[in-house]
């Protein structure tokens, strides 16, 4: 009997399973709606002079990727769909749903669709947003007791860890269905340079034309499916709460507008801006995520079931080099065999990611730690991210003060890019769901490898290398000194941390 005595400790904290709330039938705008909007008709005429081919510009910088999120909610005439795996509270988060709410008085409908874990401790906002009648929250696989407290939660999430250690990690932004913008960036200061204590380097993608509409079509896959659950299923506010955000949220702003640095520099940097989107680069593309459903398999799905399978049925193996950027990297030694056989085959290799110092989960980087020598010994180059960096490149990259890295993306040779929320290990792979675009374009491509290079400076990121005995050395650059580590350039609880990665069964978790 003492064997279930937490078990039923859990029951009877839990409470019972909340009544099911009704969901409003809602769906993308149809092509003679998207038509008659503004963005609409600009981005369906520019897409129809150039043969149905796509704007896109990647965003590097994130007080832009704040600024063109902000601006594009100010020109919503019909719809406003949003998904994100975080929603944290902030300054350029209140601006958004400040703004969100101002859109919604014009009378465009907004729907918010966040994984339940954006929930924690953010009910009660949520509930005033999801009071107007043009706003919807949506939580994505929520669960269903035990959410009083962080203890109930904890034990429940415990009792259901199959399903529950999965999560909806999409990251999007669609206006009208004319313009999207999907890459790394969550809703949270950190993810747009506004943190004055820790910011990401990340990389967003901004889409125009026929590719916002097929990742409207994905939104509402994820909108409608059943793992989506009304808010109001788990927190309500009276009738009319959001004017009273809505007066809190603006009467903050006005105190922040002569004030907060963060503004001032968006004010100087964006207000004589000739476009509001910028020069387009207009190419051929595809939007792929994975099926909401993979949630709710038993075990891991068939590769064909998933984005990397997707992804991976649509590219030849490269013939002169890939680039693979990605905040966590654990390529698993299945990953590892197929970068030999490419460096064998002549491919030159690049991988960036976080150093042990600069991640935000040491544990990952414990798991990808244990590949770093056989990488090295195919000739994989490998570059890790510093989180004191010189940001000697000034592109708002890697290398800002307390900097982590962020970007998930992916180059193939010289003409084909991928960008998007998927990271390159088993969490992406298996567990998440996920979202991107991959485009066709050696432009953009060239792009991205500049940003690639201006990442792997030695001001800015450490440079692995493996000697003939196989000892690893770091290698970087302090102000116009070489430096070399001959271990992990981190602290005593990083090693710690990265310890733990290296437990037996943890690594397909990660």
């Amino acid at each position: 009997m003492h064997r279930l005595a937490p078990l039923l400790l859990a029951l009877l904290l839990a409470g019972c399973i909340p009544p099911a709330a009704t969901r409003t039938a809602s769906m993308a705008l149809l092509p003679h709606e998207v038509a008659a909007t503004r963005l609409g008709a600009w981005s369906l005429g520019e897409a129809a002079a150039r043969q149905g081919r796509s704007g896109y510009r990647l965003l590097p910088r994130g007080d832009e990727a704040f600024a063109l999120r902000a601006a594009l909610v100010d020109q919503a005439q019909r719809s406003l769909d949003v998904q994100s795996y975080i929603a944290d509270d902030g300054i350029t988060t209140r601006v958004l749903m400040g703004r969100a709410l101002r859109a919604a008085q014009r009378g465009v409908r907004v729907r918010l669709l966040l994984d339940d874990l954006a929930s924690l401790g953010s009910e009660g906002y949520l509930a005033a947003l999801d009071s107007h009648p043009d706003v919807e929250v949506r939580l994505f696989n929520p669960l269903l007791r035990g959410r009083g407290s962080l203890l109930t939660r904890g034990l429940m999430m415990g009792l259901d860890l199959d399903r529950q250690h999965r999560r909806m990690h999409n990251k999007l932004w669609v206006v009208d269905n004319a313009v999207a913008i999907t890459g790394g960036r969550n809703l949270g200061d950190e993810y747009f340079d506004a943190d004055t204590r820790r910011n990401f380097a990340d990389l967003d993608v901004l889409a125009a034309g026929p590719i916002a509409a097929d990742l409207s079509a994905g939104f509402d896959s994820y909108w409608r499916h059943p793992l989506a659950q009304p808010l109001a299923r788990f927190a309500t506010a009276q009738p009319g709460a959001w004017r009273q955000l809505l007066e809190e949220l603006e009467a903050w702003q006005a105190t922040q507008r002569e004030g907060n640095r963060y503004f001032q520099a968006l004010r100087r940097r964006y207000a004589e801006a000739p476009t509001l989107l910028g020069p387009l680069i207009w190419a051929h593309g595809e939007a792929l995520w994975d099926d909401p459903g993979k949630v709710r398999l038993t075990g891991r799905p068939a590769l064909d079931q998933t984005l990397a399978g997707a992804l991976a049925a649509r590219l030849d193996a490269p013939d002169e080099r890939l680039l693979l950027i990605s905040a966590y990297f654990v390529p698993t030694r299945q990953g590892v065999a197929r970068l030999a056989e490419l460096a064998e085959a002549g491919v030159e290799t690049t991988v960036i990611t976080n150093s042990l110092a600069a991640t935000d989960i040491p544990a990952v980087h414990g798991a990808y730690a244990r590949y770093r020598p056989a990488l090295l010994a195919r000739g994989v180059r490998l570059f890790e991210l510093r989180p004191d960096g010189e940001d000697a490149t000034g592109a708002g990259l890697p290398g800002a003060s307390g900097s982590s890295l962020h970007i998930k993306a992916m180059a193939f040779d010289a003409d084909r890019l991928f960008v998007g929320s998927f990271n390159i290990d088993p969490r992406s792979l298996w567990w998440n769901t996920e979202v991107g675009v991959l485009i066709d374009s050696p432009a953009l491509n060239a792009r991205l490898w500049a940003l690639a290079e201006e990442g792997m400076h030695p001001a800015v990121s450490y440079r692995v290398r493996r000697d003939a005995a196989g000892r690893l050395s770091w290698h970087a650059r302090d102000g116009d000194r070489h430096r070399v580590w001959h271990r992990d350039p981190a602290g005593f609880w990083r090693r710690l941390g990265a310890w733990l990665g290296r437990l037996p069964g943890v690594e397909s978790l990660l």
